[in-house]
């Protein structure tokens, strides 16, 4: 199959993998996971360096050609930049990304940079060390904000991923927002989901993308529309005159679903064609059992021709279970 071909059952094309490589995390993030933390898994039952690679070599030559590597927080699997010297040197990889809290991060950003990571998602819900140490349940503001700046330094693009939650960091929205004044950053604003391991925090989502959105239109009102690249999950904003730019995310409301151009493999090797899912086939499985390469392309284009046509449909799929479940088991 050609590299430009590969679409779902409703013609979307999918070029775009965000792969967990692990489930585990050094924060305790409100919107995340319960402050006790979750089950973690046994070493054994992630997808090893090994079978990441042959996976992702497999996807590339199917059509794949971003990858974004989450967790869990990426950076506390021992030995991630040996993984990561390996995909950016697949052969049909064009970007390899990165999402990470940036606590352990520092220490790699120079060859991050040399090996050519494309962007960082830098996760920092507010710029108040104490409401830090509220939402994220650690003291650690100060390695994240110092981490981004060295990743603006060595010029690595960077975009700020902020979950907007009621009565926890909406204060926190105007000052992110003056961070584009004179920083290149790309501040987004993710509306909460139900993501956490334990249900929704709220009966109703009380900070939707409209909410969001006219709030920082009433302090800036020459809030300028931006195009939106292919594929975005973002509406994108600019104020004349600032360095970075603006997006806002309806990850719950789930506005953009008709442009999916992206699956996600959890750190189990299990495939989610939708964020929504419970997961629709079990790579590992598949590799362990000694499957070939093309047997597990099969499977691969079968789950791809079976996909949602939104979240909301992948969610009724769901066989009795709500989508609670923590993003830190999905892969942000």
């Amino acid at each position: 199959m050609s590299a430009s071909q590969l679409y779902d059952n409703h013609g979307r094309p999918l070029n775009y993998l965000r792969l967990a490589v692990t489930d585990r995390c050094n924060l305790r993030c409100f919107y995340c996971m319960p402050e006790e933390g979750i089950k973690y898994l046994p070493k054994k039952q992630l997808l090893t360096f090994e079978e990441i690679e042959r996976l992702i070599t497999l996807l590339a030559e199917m059509g794949i050609s971003k990858v974004r590597l989450t967790g869990g927080e990426p950076f506390v699997r021992t030995d991630l930049m040996s993984l990561i010297r390996r995909i950016v040197s697949i052969e049909g990889i064009n970007d390899v990304h990165l999402t990470t809290n940036g606590i352990l991060t520092g220490p790699y950003i120079p060859e991050l940079k040399s090996l050519g990571i494309a962007s960082v998602n830098l996760s920092l819900d507010t710029l108040d060390r104490e409401r830090f140490k509220t939402i994220t349940r650690r003291d650690e503001f100060e390695k994240t904000w110092t981490t981004l700046q060295q990743l603006l330094r060595v010029q690595i693009p960077v975009k700020i991923n902020a979950v907007v939650m009621d009565g926890k960091n909406i204060d926190d929205i105007l000052p992110l927002v003056e961070l584009t004044r004179q920083h290149p950053v790309s501040v987004r604003f993710i509306e909460e989901m139900p993501f956490n391991g334990e249900g929704n925090h709220y009966a109703s989502l009380p900070w939707t993308y409209k909410k969001i959105l006219e709030l920082i239109r009433s302090h800036y009102p020459m809030l300028e529309r931006l195009p939106d690249p292919p594929h975005s999950t973002s509406t994108n904003y600019k104020i004349p005159g600032h360095a970075g730019d603006i997006g806002i995310i309806a990850a719950f409301s789930r506005t953009f679903c008709g442009t999916c151009n992206r699956i996600r493999i959890t750190a189990q090797g299990v495939l989610k064609t939708c964020l929504y899912d419970e997961g629709v086939l079990n790579i590992k499985n598949l590799m362990r059992e000694g499957r070939s390469d093309d047997e597990i392309k099969a499977e691969l284009l079968k789950s791809f021709s079976n996909r949602p046509k939104d979240g909301f449909e992948a969610e009724e799929r769901r066989s009795g279970t709500p989508a609670i479940e923590s993003m830190s088991t999905i892969g942000g």
